[in-house]
């Protein structure tokens, strides 16, 4: 099943579920998902100023609701209403640095908001499978490099790595409901350092680098020697499709990794693509002292396990994807072009290259 183009979906009796529609994933989501024909609702938070799905102009677009994954009436309200045959879970606290200023909301968001999710849907006869987006920092890092498989051991560190391991132990106690009492499969996928146009959020190195060009004060690059498995938003987001259409069909595994195949580049790298689509970023080489102690210096994943079963494989090289995105926002920012039409474009794009 290399190129399932949504068939496996389009013939449920209800939409799909994407919690964090609002998100940078999952405003590309929603894009890829109306190329694929697959209906879908959304369950967010507003979103942030400056978000891609404010550019893009989402509000409206899909059936939604803005509210809390806490909110376990709210949300066990909306399921009822669109009754919903698969769920993708996005929503989440993602950010490292914002973890350490904020260690509870990361908790109760990450753990007690996927708990929320999971108790409701189990209580619907109509919810066949859902998917649970983690991440690829998960697992106990001891900075070698190697790359990671998804038997490895788990732990976290920093509170937004060790929300995102007790939401894996989430995961595993309702994999394991689902064999003694029934219920829907539930899979979790891990990635990391997902990059593309229109991400904006705070402490992530392209979306830094992009806010000196348009406020042209000098970026501090945080740890340049670190690397990172940067991929296109759009590999996994086919990936997670992938997966959904294989749980629909009781698959084995109960977690995937996603990401590049190529070796991991460095943030120094990453800086050196950019220049050559702006000539004016901005930006400093100093260490920042307090990101290098919490933030791990090697990352990378082996995604053999969803390639061998079930012929992923990333579209674009790390590179690519890096020129990919400087490239959207040179064609946002200095060409003025609309932030909707190049994500379609890009969703396009890569949909046609499929193997």
């Amino acid at each position: 099943m290399e190129n399932p183009q949504g068939q496996g979906l389009r013939g449920l009796p209800g939409p799909l579920l994407l919690t964090g529609h609002t998100g940078f994933k999952g405003t590309w989501m929603t894009f890829l998902l109306e190329q694929l024909n697959i209906p879908v609702v959304g369950y967010s938070l507003p979103a942030s100023r400056d978000s891609l799905f404010e550019r893009a102009e989402r509000t409206g677009v899909i059936p939604e609701a803005f509210a809390d994954i806490r909110n376990y009436e709210a949300l066990e309200r909306f399921i009822d209403l669109h009754k919903p045959s698969t769920i993708i879970h996005m929503a989440a606290q993602p950010l490292v640095l914002k973890s350490y200023e904020g260690p509870r909301d990361t908790f109760e968001v990450n753990v007690m908001g996927t708990v929320n999710l999971l108790d409701i849907a189990f209580k619907k006869d109509y919810v066949r499978a859902i998917i649970v987006v983690t991440t690829d920092k998960v697992y106990r890092n001891d900075n070698s490099g190697r790359a990671f498989v998804e038997t490895d051991p788990l732990e976290g560190k920093d509170p937004y790595s060790a929300s995102k391991v007790g939401t894996e132990a989430v995961i595993t106690a309702w994999q394991q409901l689902a064999k003694f009492s029934g219920g829907p499969n539930v899979v979790s996928v891990r990635a990391g350092n997902v990059i593309g146009g229109g991400d904006f959020a705070e402490n992530r190195i392209i979306p830094d680098l992009i806010r000196g060009v348009i406020s042209g004060i000098p970026v501090v690059i945080r740890n340049p020697h670190s690397t990172r498995p940067w991929q296109h938003v759009l590999d996994p987001l086919f990936g997670y499709l992938i997966v959904v259409e294989q749980s629909l069909q009781g698959v084995e595994h109960s977690s995937f990794n996603f990401g590049p195949m190529d070796e991991s580049l460095t943030v120094a790298q990453l800086t050196q693509i950019g220049n050559t689509v702006f000539n004016d970023l901005v930006f400093s080489t100093q260490q920042n002292n307090l990101s290098m102690n919490i933030e791990a210096t090697a990352l990378n994943l082996d995604p053999s396990l969803v390639c061998e079963n079930f012929g992923w494989k990333p579209r674009w090289t790390q590179e690519q994807a890096i020129f990919n995105t400087f490239t959207w926002w040179y064609s946002h920012l200095k060409n003025s072009k609309n932030a909707k039409q190049l994500c379609e474009a890009e969703v396009l794009e890569f949909l046609r290259s499929r193997p």
